[in-house]
């Protein structure tokens, strides 16, 4: 008998060119009738919010109260605290979130301020997690609309916020099936300036969702259909949509595998080290979560074989990756492995952390963050371990 499980996925989504011009009629039907537009200063220079803000100049209702940019890196809880100060201050009733996933967290994050009442989101995540669950979650009633742009967090549908507490050094989490959007709105025409780069590495932060979620103890039929499918289209879709960030229907396929592999993650969650050690050298080195999770996705497989061996055959498959029928998993795991590797190297992504000059006093801070990080609580990693890890991504600054 296998143990109780949940799939929750209740955004609506709207998905295709030009579907951000849906969103005044869908913000009208969830009944909005003051919207705040929160997104970011480097989206404001590319012209991402003029052209969404743009929208509501035609719409007869619900009207724009206004535009929030001053959102950081990593949604950092100041960020949330002052967005949820604003969002007050003009009497919004209603959110869109316009971004990556610093902003569409930093909006999850005001969203559950705001119905609580909260000045300060770090005192629901004092010890680094708030798991709220049925039937002790209750409704937000406040209209919430999600456009990423980007393709990897996901976090447009996911229930868990991502809230990095200043105080702590540390990447908190707040998990509640109702803090996600009513709608996402994936329009594919608002990525396509993203640069390569980050296209590349939010792109592996998709791929490591979806690898995370097969290999979790707690998948199943529906977490691996959706892990799965992810993970064909990224194998297919990354490498074009970095070389031509114009093609749009490989930008669609990143935005549709990124909402898929954010949904086996959540809804499977349980080990996820690639991401325990993401947020642990993420907090402390402010390296983008994205390129953590690339430079750490081969290496964490290479040293914790066992987690990904069981569905190592169905995982090579998705990734292309030729296998004979007399291959041992063994065998099939390290030709994964160079798979990844590979996708790295054409998606000119780094192997190590070398341009970010970890030491080997920061190293040592690093292991006891990954030993605190909340996603250690259903995985611990033994210290040998996650030293490994540590020289491997390293290896130029440590004697």
């Amino acid at each position: 008998m296998q143990a109780l499980s949940q799939f929750i996925q209740r955004t609506v989504i709207y998905s295709g060119a030009n579907s951000r011009a849906l969103i005044p009629d869908l913000f009208r039907g969830l009944g909005a009738k003051r919207v705040v537009l929160f997104s970011d200063r480097g989206l404001e220079k590319a012209g991402i919010v003029e052209k969404v803000s743009k929208i509501f100049e035609s719409a007869s209702a619900p009207e724009l109260a206004g535009i929030y940019l001053d959102i950081s890196q990593d949604a950092e809880s100041s960020s949330v605290n002052s967005a949820a100060s604003y969002a007050r201050k003009v009497g919004a009733d209603a959110l869109l979130a316009v971004g990556g996933g610093s902003v569409l967290d930093t909006v999850k994050g005001v969203k559950y301020a705001m119905h609580k009442g909260l000045s300060d989101i770090k005192t629901v995540i004092p010890k680094g997690i708030l798991f709220e669950q049925f039937p002790d979650a209750n409704h937000i009633p406040i209209p919430h609309i999600a456009m990423p742009t980007t393709a990897g967090t996901g976090s447009e549908v996911s229930p868990i916020a991502v809230i990095f507490n200043e105080n702590t050094k540390m990447k908190g989490n707040i998990i509640n099936p109702y803090i996600s959007s009513d709608i996402a709105v994936l329009d594919p025409e608002l990525t396509v300036g993203l640069p390569a780069a980050i296209t590349a590495y939010t792109g592996f932060d998709a791929l490591t969702h979806a690898i995370e979620a097969l290999a979790s103890p707690n998948a199943t039929a529906l977490t691996d259909a959706h892990a799965l499918q992810a993970i064909r289209l990224i194998e297919q879709s990354l490498p074009i949509a970095v070389t031509n960030g114009e093609n749009i229907h490989a930008r669609m396929e990143m935005l549709y595998a990124s909402l898929m592999g954010i949904t086996a993650f959540s809804c499977a969650l349980n080990a996820i080290p690639v991401h325990n050690f993401a947020h642990a050298y993420g907090a402390l080195f402010r390296i983008p979560h994205g390129l953590a999770n690339a430079v750490f996705l081969p290496v964490v497989m290479e040293v914790l074989p066992d987690l990904y061996l069981p569905k190592i055959t169905d995982l090579a498959c998705a990734l292309n990756v030729r296998t004979g029928a007399s291959e041992d998993r063994e065998e099939i795991l390290k030709k994964a492995i160079k798979k990844l590797r590979l996708l790295q190297h054409k998606t000119g992504l780094p192997s190590d952390f070398s341009a970010y000059s970890l030491t080997e006093e920061g190293l040592k801070h690093a292991e006891k963050a990954v030993e605190k990080d909340p996603a250690a609580a259903a995985f611990p990693i033994p210290k040998e371990l996650i030293q490994a890890v540590g020289l491997k991504v390293a290896p130029i600054h440590i004697k």
